[in-house]
């Protein structure tokens, strides 16, 4: 990780003494005891600002569409509003080195404005007719992009102003944030829907997307004299260093087997007889509350074990959940009450997860270029993440379920035995990250 002791200082002279001041600067810039609060007042205020408009799309738009009569095969093509999150690596580096409006400051100049932006778009939905899906299509692709642009900046914010004794509470903060917009963006949203209608509800959801920005005179930027003494930021600069490697080899591998299990939950226990109502609690306030508990409880598993010690148990205890899902799909367990057990274990579990991988690519991240080392860490998580959804349904409709939670549970199982080696053979870099 290119760190803040990592500056190279003249020899001597007026360039010695200025870049010193610059690297005396940057050091500064570790959050103290006073600094922490609002710093990670910042931090939940940012992650909801994402959260809000992101479950509004991929929570509460789906099932309000269909109730107005959109068909099924037209609301399928909405989930090609996740391709911002999985190509946003491409333009991080544009995120890194520049700001739209320099008077903003660095990462507030991207914030503000995209914020302003989702906000508008939500509001504009309000006044097109929800059977218009070619306008909304299109709107909504420019809030994921908005949105996908400000998670660079704010990924890139956190990394940089989070000490590494607190990136595992700034990552269960956002944990926690997400979850929130899960709650206002999607449950809420849909309650809404349901009582005041489609107009009444978006302008509601579009001025709540507005109070985030409260936070943003608590954002402390570094200066532009700081940027100038940094390399540009480039994809090519992440894949030079070792650590990132084996980093974005891990994240690959740990993540794969989850698009499987998860994109196929639902329709198993559809299957099985269980009620949708009971489907909904599973994925709407229960995953709300695995992702506020789960989040915490991450922080002191971390401390007490460290990066890669806390990933290894986690896969370990996720591969155990994939495992019941295989049993009761082979008839080995009949219980249904031991794979709805595993299905909401399996959501704390993610949350949990979540916050140790992220904690992992804020370590190996560097200050040169925080968003876009961190951005492409976690597009590589959602793209693999997106291949095993892809695959889960064909896999479950050519060998069946049963076959398809074996694969997963070979997969999780796997991903945990490479974590563990990588902790005893790789690199001192790659170890320090994951420890």
């Amino acid at each position: 990780m290119s760190g803040r002791a990592d500056l190279a200082l003249p020899a001597s002279g007026p360039e010695r003494d200025e870049v010193g001041k610059m690297a005396l600067t940057i050091q500064a810039d570790e959050p103290t005891d006073r600094r922490r609060g609002p710093l990670f007042a910042t931090l939940a205020g940012l992650y909801i600002a994402q959260g809000i408009p992101t479950y509004l799309i991929a929570a509460a738009l789906p099932p309000t569409l269909r109730a107005a009569g959109v068909s099924r095969s037209t609301i399928g093509l909405f989930s090609l509003l996740m391709l911002p999150l999985v190509l946003k690596f491409a333009w991080a580096p544009l995120v890194d080195r520049l700001s739209p409006i320099p008077r903003l400051g660095h990462r507030r100049g991207w914030v503000v404005p995209t914020q302003l932006l989702t906000a508008a778009g939500i509001a504009t939905m309000a006044f097109i007719q929800p059977t218009d899906i070619t306008a909304l299509f299109a709107i909504c692709m420019l809030i994921a992009l908005a949105m996908s642009t400000q998670d660079i900046a704010t990924d890139g914010y956190a990394t940089r102003r989070l000490s590494p004794g607190d990136r595992a509470a700034g990552n269960a903060i956002q944990g926690g944030s997400v979850a929130f917009g899960v709650v206002i963006g999607g449950t809420l949203s849909l309650i809404l829907f349901e009582h005041f209608g489609w107009q009444p509800t978006l302008l509601i959801v579009a001025a709540l997307c507005l109070m985030p920005l409260l936070v943003i005179p608590f954002m402390r930027e570094e200066e532009s004299g700081e940027r100038a003494i940094r390399p540009k930021p480039s994809l090519r600069a992440f894949f030079s260093r070792p650590e990132a490697r084996d980093v974005l080899v891990i994240a690959l591998l740990f993540r794969a087997s989850e698009g499987l299990v998860k994109a196929m939950e639902g329709p198993y226990l559809v299957d099985i007889g269980l009620p949708l109502s009971w489907i909904g609690y599973l994925s709407g306030f229960s995953a709300a509350t695995a992702g506020l508990v789960g989040s915490v409880i991450a922080i002191g598993l971390i401390k007490s074990q460290g990066n890669a010690r806390a990933l290894i148990s986690l896969g370990a205890l996720r591969t155990i959940c994939f495992a019941l899902f295989a049993f009761h799909a082979s008839g080995m367990v009949e219980q249904n009450e031991l794979v709805i057990g595993a299905a909401a274990f399996q959501t704390f579990i993610r949350y949990m997860e979540i916050v140790v991988l992220y904690s992992i690519y804020m370590s190996v991240a560097s200050t040169d270029q925080p968003g876009t080392d961190f951005t492409i860490l976690a597009c590589a998580q959602i793209l693999v993440y997106l291949i095993g959804s892809s695959l889960s349904g064909l896999i479950a409709d050519h060998a069946g379920y049963g076959t398809l939670f074996v694969v997963a549970t070979a997969l999780s199982g796997i991903a945990v035995f490479i974590v563990a080696r990588f902790l005893a053979s790789r690199s001192t870099e790659t170890t320090s990250a994951l420890t």
